[in-house]
């Protein structure tokens, strides 16, 4: 169905969809006026990129010298392809594997220290931001968020057991050496229009995907390629956890949809393909939900992402639900994945197990 508009309050996303529009739709006059800012951006990010590429191939200095093996996650565009669903998935598959997997995030959103610092599973989203609190919440595995990923990675490793480190969102930040790269692509928008900030939503050249070790895509069609999908599990109830409903006990009923997530076409899209009718509330990244806020929001039920849900806790009531999915690979990408791994295995002198990978259980 289609959905019943835009609400007005949803003008904190205006700057957001300007540039969405500018990025991902037809030709616009001014990505030509941006673009020699770009090719100077791409140029820029692909020096360092090779200068940090030739330090690899050196003996590490000793300060960053990290041995335990790393896998990151990353994108080229700016804003979300779903690298928080796979990362749990990771998470899980790993450590049915039998490794002990910690996860580094950068912890945007959060206005805590600068520090590497230990995300608790019932943290406060305002002090450690949204995503490490919820990987905290749902990996069982110990995070640690922080800017410097080498500073957080040495913190992890004297703090926790872990004898791998899951980076998320961590493609640029090169000081970090890595032996699996991930690179996640949003299989609805692809690169947009394929230049670099700002005249696109590149952080680096489309030629830099030729590099990743897996290229995955988040909702492809090509079942020959690694794909996968976003499942969405039972909505929950924010103001009381015991409530949950299935997806399709929502159609029929206007349903306000919440998103300040880096991409929330893909929220509404998921919601719309099954079957709901919904209006658009679209947020910046990582927006800082108030009581203010909801008051603005149309009465009956208001259908979030789970990151937006921990940050709404505090002022929500009956009407407010939030949507937790899980990330669910194809065969193609579980045999691309499947060599990496035992590669890593054999490198660090680990048995090879045979599991049968399983997305990660809804928090519910």
């Amino acid at each position: 169905m289609r959905t019943t508009g835009t609400h007005r309050r949803s003008r904190q996303g205006f700057p957001s969809q300007q540039l969405q529009a500018l990025w991902y739709g037809p030709g616009h006059p001014l990505v030509w006026l941006l673009s020699p800012l770009g090719w100077l951006y791409c140029a820029i990010a692909q020096a360092r990129a090779a200068l940090w590429r030739r330090r690899w191939r050196q003996p590490p200095a000793a300060e960053d010298q990290i041995a335990t093996p790393v896998i990151v996650v990353g994108n080229l565009t700016v804003g979300g392809t779903g690298k928080t669903p796979l990362v749990l998935w990771l998470a899980q598959h790993l450590r049915a594997r039998g490794w002990r997997p910690g996860i580094l995030t950068r912890g945007y959103g959060g206005q805590g220290s600068d520090q590497p610092r230990r995300v608790p599973v019932d943290g406060d989203p305002r002090d450690y931001g949204d995503e490490p609190v919820l990987l905290a919440n749902r990996s069982g595995c110990p995070v640690m968020a922080g800017a410097d990923r080498v500073a957080a990675a040495r913190r992890l490793l004297q703090d926790c057991d872990c004898d791998l480190l899951l980076a998320d969102d961590g493609l640029q930040h090169y000081r970090l050496r890595r032996d699996l790269e991930i690179l996640l692509v949003d299989g609805r928008r692809g690169f947009g229009n394929r230049r670099c900030l700002p005249a696109g939503p590149l952080r680096e050249p489309v030629s830099r995907a030729r590099r990743a070790d897996i290229l995955l895509t988040n909702g492809g069609s090509d079942d020959s390629r690694p794909n996968m999908a976003l499942r969405p599990q039972r909505a929950i109830n924010l103001s009381d956890p015991r409530q949950t409903r299935a997806l399709a006990q929502f159609v029929g009923t206007p349903v306000a949809a919440v998103a300040g997530i880096g991409n929330p076409e893909q929220f509404f899209a998921l919601l719309e393909y099954n079957g709901l009718r919904i209006t658009r509330l679209p947020y910046p990244d990582h927006h800082a939900f108030s009581r203010e806020d909801s008051k603005h929001w149309p009465a009956g039920p208001v259908l979030m992402t789970e990151k937006d849900a921990l940050k709404c806790r505090a002022f929500a009531d009956l009407r407010h639900w939030y949507l937790p999915a899980t990330a669910v690979p194809n065969q193609a990408f579980l045999q691309a994945l499947e060599p990496q791994l035992v590669a890593l295995e054999q490198t660090h002198q680990r048995p090879s197990p045979h599991v049968s990978p399983k997305p990660p259980e809804s928090s519910a």
